[in-house]
């Protein structure tokens, strides 16, 4: 959708197909490309919805297809198509930090998932490993791919755990909110093609949790409102708290005063928004409308998620919400709405830290014999997550290849704990959610950067391995490129792991705990 991106992306891209290509020769098969390289226009993605439908149209409805991800996918753009193909779909990542391509095909499973058509997902660094090998050789010859998914268990409300005392707390939350309703205000739907991101309505409100759809056009009216005095105030604020900021005078390519201003403005509008509605979590489409429009959303994102935050005031002068963050749902997803909400009440209930975030699965690599997620937001997390809080915390300006007006992210490392997390897909109008325990771990400078590098520097990256559940494990079984996560310290852990999993299916929702998770 965005030809800056794609004319970027795209010898990535070629690289992998070459390598595809010869895969396929090995095994006796020679790939036809269903669309041509748009030589004119430097790439060959599909760069519409229209143009995926008009390709789809064109090809055999019988032929096995697969679809070759290497960075970041609408998946709108073809999911519609696939979801009426009648022939064997293979959702093919590479295994790289770069844009990637493994997001992508999560992004595109969950999508595949939610629309209730079948398909089969496999990924690797190199395109010529045995794992791969055999897995394209399997979905050659039978169509399919069978992946060992035995880290997910199912937890059913006959299942002890609802009679344990933190069965009994989280059932009790989980009752509240079935009763008096956790709100998702969130503006506008659909972020950058996110079809998994977007729940259907009877769904959401079986769970007690139903959306106020709001609109992004009167957010900006919002933020206009909000005096320059104000919006200083608030940047003021920050600073005197150790956040630094990379200012610049271009605005086209550097960070500048006045684009921070705006996404203040952005926060105490949606926090007023938040306060009028009465929303348990507000979010803001992110890439698509409001990138054009205003600076980015990610530091009002990050901040407001904050339990340290800049006072807000109402429009009748009381502070909104004082000592408590306000749940935001990055990219409007209500997979990551759903567990950040329920996080945040339980949490709050218990009188713990209830900050809570979403990060993209973005890449990984092992790290002294163990394989270490690199988990990074595009654009803010809540300073609470980061090693030094607000202090710890760098503000960058966004890359102009997806901002053409700026702002600045919210950049630092993930500090160490341990981590309850989850993801809410759909099948049907059935709610599941998947729900484990990992724990987040401060790498060696050296290494962080090195990851850092390898994938968006601008951005906050957490490192994160999840408890019994491996790379190919999540690879596998995740339905979704996001992660939702709290962090709980290790005495709690288990309390709260039982509380959520009880809270959970109160609501409705069916779970599946995974990993080692399981043991507690």
């Amino acid at each position: 959708m965005r030809e800056s991106a794609n004319v970027e992306c795209w010898p990535v891209e070629a690289k992998y197909e070459a390598l595809l290509e010869k895969a396929l020769a090995s095994l006796g098969r020679k790939a036809r490309r269903a669309h041509p390289v748009k030589a004119d226009k430097g790439h060959g993605f599909i760069a519409s919805q229209r143009e995926g439908s008009d390709v789809f149209a064109a090809i055999d409805p019988d032929a096995p297809v697969i679809v070759l991800l290497t960075a970041w996918q609408y998946s709108h753009h073809i999911a519609p198509s696939l979801a009426t193909h009648r022939g064997p779909v293979l959702l093919l990542a590479n295994f790289d930090g770069t844009w990637p391509g493994l997001v992508g095909m999560l992004c595109m499973a969950g999508s595949l998932t939610a629309l209730g058509r079948g398909y089969s997902r496999l990924w690797s660094e190199t395109f010529d490993d045995d794992f791969f090998l055999s897995g394209l050789k399997s979905w050659l010859e039978t169509g399919s791919i069978e992946h060992d998914l035995s880290y997910l268990a199912d937890v059913t409300a006959d299942h002890p755990v609802m009679k344990s005392e933190a069965g009994k707390i989280g059932a009790a939350v989980g009752a509240w909110s079935l009763r008096h309703k956790e709100i998702l205000g969130l503006f506008d739907t659909l972020c950058m093609g996110m079809m998994n991101g977007v729940f259907p309505q009877k769904a959401l409100c079986d769970i007690g949790m139903p959306i106020e759809s709001l609109s992004q056009s009167d957010l900006l009216v919002e933020m206009s409102k909000v005096p320059d005095a104000l919006r200083e105030a608030c940047v003021a604020w920050y600073e005197k708290r150790g956040m630094k900021f990379r200012f610049g005078a271009d605005g086209a390519r550097e960070l500048t005063r006045e684009q921070v201003k705006e996404q203040c403005a952005m926060m105490i509008a949606m926090a007023r928004y938040a306060e009028r509605f009465g929303l348990s979590c507000v979010g803001v489409q992110y890439q698509q409308g409001l990138a054009r429009s205003c600076a980015a959303s990610d530091f009002a994102e990050g901040a407001i998620g904050s339990t340290e935050r800049f006072p807000i005031p109402a429009e009748d002068g009381h502070i909104i919400r004082e000592g408590k963050p306000i749940t935001c749902a990055n990219e409007v997803d209500m997979g990551t709405a759903i567990p950040q909400t329920m996080m945040f009440r339980l949490l709050d209930s218990l009188g713990l830290p209830s900050e809570t975030t979403l990060h993209d699965i973005r890449w990984g690599s092992d790290w002294n014999g163990e394989f270490v997620w690199d988990f990074e937001i595009s654009g803010a997390v809540p300073f609470g997550h980061l090693k030094g809080g607000i202090a710890g915390a760098t503000g960058y300006r966004q890359p102009a290849m997806y901002f053409p007006k700026g702002g600045s992210t919210i950049t630092g490392q993930g500090k160490a704990g341990r981590l309850l997390w989850a993801r809410a897909h759909y099948e049907g109008t059935s709610v599941i959610m998947q729900i484990g325990t990992g724990h987040a771990i401060e790498l060696p400078e050296a290494e962080f950067e090195r990851r850092r590098k390898a994938t968006c520097y601008e951005w906050p990256l957490l490192n994160a391995v999840l408890d019994g559940v491996g790379r190919d494990d999540l690879m596998a079984g995740h339905q979704s490129n996001h992660v939702s996560l709290a962090y709980v310290d290790e005495d709690r852990l288990a309390d709260v792991l039982k509380a959520f999993v009880a809270q959970a299916i109160t609501q409705n929702i069916k779970v599946q705990v995974a990993g080692d998770a399981r043991k507690l």
